[in-house]
């Protein structure tokens, strides 16, 4: 019997509500696309990483003739930079239309001149932002906080989805909200970390989209009609200026209320809860961190942890930044003894980083009596944190050295303060906090897997395959990410994907528990330590040209047959090369990347989930179809079972190194490789760095 995804159980247990979701999987490019291909009726954009595939997929849409839930055919537009896109989209809206925006980073603060006009004429628009480090003393397309940071003056609601499920969720709701308070907005998620991790997700029905948003025509007012004309940002002097500026709170003082009404009406027909803030075991929480995004998440996994130990501490997730929540953060963190704020940015000269600041203003608000704001006798300790700029790993370490910096009775600073009230994780540098151990908190039952290969491989959309066939067809909980990085082509690059067959994937950093292995590049063993964090028991598989068990086993560096004989590591291999070869026939230009596609007929065969499920092997073939279908069916028919032949060969033509070989290892060679071991790095974070 194969066993259902959380996600599904949720959306079976919902099933009193109207729309409880299409269970699929999705990162969080594919997420928005298909809710904006549905619920928009066009869009303007450039390509910038992170976001650019977010485009992508809409002017596909568009070019297959796609229509939105009310039939309307999909435009697009294509301008030769973002701040013109957001022209376009200023344009757009000022004719009546329900109109999108992709972007990130640099494209970002480009724009934002025109996102002033966009909110100044109340045009309802929403963009979607791949949240990206900005360039500073050098280049980085990560994730990171610093544009996003950089345009919260413009008169935008902002909203920060943690993972894949709130980003297109929270593309709806802030359609509605923007669309019933003449306010602009962004929907926020985490670049590559969120844009381009594959999970579970619930599919928002068009049905629910058709109703939840309403008509275009019957939401969106037509500014721009040739029937009436009308003059629109014109010059105001002295006389004018501030008085339409100031009036502008009319609608800024109902953006609240319309983003709660969206929030409330949401849950009712989907039965998923929003709010301003998410709070986490708050209730007796002693210490507590409070992030935006993704990092969230990862907090709101170690603290199962953290209680287990006696620590009680909560999560804060903060959704939304614009309208910023100070009155309901106030109440919820008032009566800890200390919390800790994470960012993904750092700004020196400010007196604290943007969402710190904020916070502690509402805080002096509360201290002040100003109206609305919960009554306080006391300001907890705040501490302030940067974390994953550029996409710097935040582990769940991380989160239990925030914690402890907070709560342990560490030398008093000044004031008296326990710990650093500023720090920073990840890194070498005088205020950096100390990992000490690095807790396993996936759910029970979990299986990982580190890949380690080449970029161009392939590898990367293999990840997502088996990430595809793992939770549609098998049913389970998964998450799939890869570590990107614009120099990766033709260089080595990882791969991460974690299944499990009950409970939610919440952590986003780079896997430090895993129990799969596969090496598509031979070098792997040169390079690092691809074995660090690999479970007892656990599998390694390498692309070998020696297809022969001894030779195999022979090719390995002394290190690794000492560890792998000292756990119980099962050894597989199989020549890729020579499969892609055989199997790409309709497109040689493919050759290389079937090398990828062939890691997924092994992990079929070396992982346990087939067997587990009962799924006779040609019904598996043919369901694995439908995955290679969904990423390469733009190719043709030939190519698409090209893909399966090569699956269905590494499936069945892998080899295992038998046990007995192995641990005919002479005792010297273990002994040498017992010191070898011993002096190799044991950093999951430092491959090839």
């Amino acid at each position: 019997m194969t066993p259902e995804s959380t996600l599904l159980q949720s959306a079976r247990a919902k099933a009193s509500v109207r729309y409880p979701g299409i269970p699929g999987t999705a990162d969080g490019t594919a997420m928005i696309v298909y809710v904006e291909t549905r619920g928009t009726q066009g869009s303007a954009a450039f390509p910038i990483t992170s976001s650019t595939q977010m485009g992508v997929g809409y002017q596909a849409a568009v070019a297959d003739g796609f229509r939105n839930v009310w039939g309307h055919l999909l435009q697009w537009m294509e301008m030769e930079s973002e701040h013109s896109s957001a022209t376009g989209c200023e344009g757009f809206a000022l004719a009546g239309g329900r109109v999108t925006n992709f972007t990130s980073g640099q494209g970002l603060i480009l724009m934002k001149e025109v996102l002033y006009t966009i909110s100044g004429k109340r045009l309802p628009v929403v963009f979607h932002i791949a949240a990206r480090a900005l360039t500073s003393h050098s280049l980085n397309v990560h994730a990171g906080h610093d544009d996003v940071m950089g345009v919260t003056d413009v008169g935008w609601g902002m909203l920060f989805g943690k993972n894949v499920q709130d980003a297109g969720d929270l593309a709806l709701i802030s359609r509605r909200a923007a669309e019933a308070s003449l306010t602009p907005f962004m929907n926020c998620m985490d670049g590559f970390l969120t844009t381009h991790t594959i999970e579970n997700v619930l599919f928002p029905e068009d049905e629910l989209i058709r109703e939840y948003l309403g008509h275009p025509e019957e939401r969106i007012q037509k500014v721009f009609d040739p029937r009436h004309p009308l003059m629109s940002g014109v010059v105001q002097n002295q006389d004018s200026y501030m008085t339409g500026k100031i009036a502008q709170r009319f609608y800024y003082d109902r953006v609240e209320d319309c983003l709660l009404d969206a929030m409330v009406e949401y849950e009712r027909l989907t039965g998923r809860h929003y709010g301003l803030i998410e709070p986490v075991d708050m209730e007796d929480a002693d210490y507590a961190i409070v992030a935006i995004g993704s990092t969230s998440e990862t907090a709101m996994a170690t603290l199962p942890y953290l209680r287990s130990k006696g620590c009680r501490a909560g999560v804060v997730n903060v959704t939304a930044f614009r309208p910023f929540p100070g009155p309901e953060l106030v109440e919820v963190l008032k009566d800890v003894k200390a919390f800790s704020v994470i960012e993904r940015l750092d700004v020196p000269l400010a007196v604290d980083n943007p969402l710190t600041a904020e916070i502690e203003s509402a805080f002096a608000k509360a201290a002040m009596g100003v109206d609305g704001y919960p009554t306080v006798s006391r300001v907890p300790r705040i501490y302030t944190g940067c974390a994953g700029l550029g996409s710097r790993d935040v582990t769940p370490g991380h989160i239990v050295a925030s914690v402890k910096n907070m709560a342990e009775a560490a030398p008093a600073g000044r004031n008296g303060w326990p710990g650093k009230r500023f720090f920073v994780l990840g890194i070498d540098h005088k205020d950096s906090l100390l990992v000490e151990d690095e807790p396993d908190v996936r759910p029970s039952g979990s299986f990982s897997i580190r890949g380690h290969s080449v970029g161009g491989y392939g590898s990367v959309t293999t990840n997502k395959v088996i990430a595809k066939c793992l939770g549609d067809i098998f049913g389970f909980s998964v998450q799939a990410s890869p570590k990107y990085g614009s120099e990766k082509k033709g260089l080595p690059t990882n791969t991460y994907l974690t299944v499990t067959p009950a409970g939610k994937i919440q952590t986003h950093a780079e896997l430090q528990q895993v129990e799969f292995v596969p090496l598509m590049d031979p070098n792997t063993w040169n390079m690092g330590n691809p074995l660090v964090g690999l479970g007892a028991g656990g599998a390694v598989f390498q692309h070998t040209d020696h297809e022969d068990p001894a030779a195999l086993w022979g090719s390995l560096p002394r290190w690794a047959k000492y560890f792998m004989l000292e756990s119980r590591i099962r050894f597989y291999g199989v020549d890729t090369v020579r499969i892609a070869r055989e199997c790409c026939r309709a497109d040689n230009s493919l050759v290389q990347r079937f090398q990828g596609i062939v890691l997924l007929g092994v992990f079929l065969r070396v992982t346990p989930f087939k067997d587990q499920s009962g799924i006779d092997e040609e019904v598996l073939f043919k369901r694995v179809e439908t995955p290679l279908r969904y990423y390469f069916g733009k190719r043709g028919e030939q190519v698409i079972q090209d893909n399966v032949e090569a699956v269905r060969k590494g499936y069945r033509e892998v080899i295992e190194v038998p046990r007995a070989l192995m641990e005919a290892t002479p005792a010297e060679d273990l002994r040498l490789g017992k010191d070898e071991w011993d002096k190799k790095g044991k950093d999951t974070n430092a491959f090839f760095i």
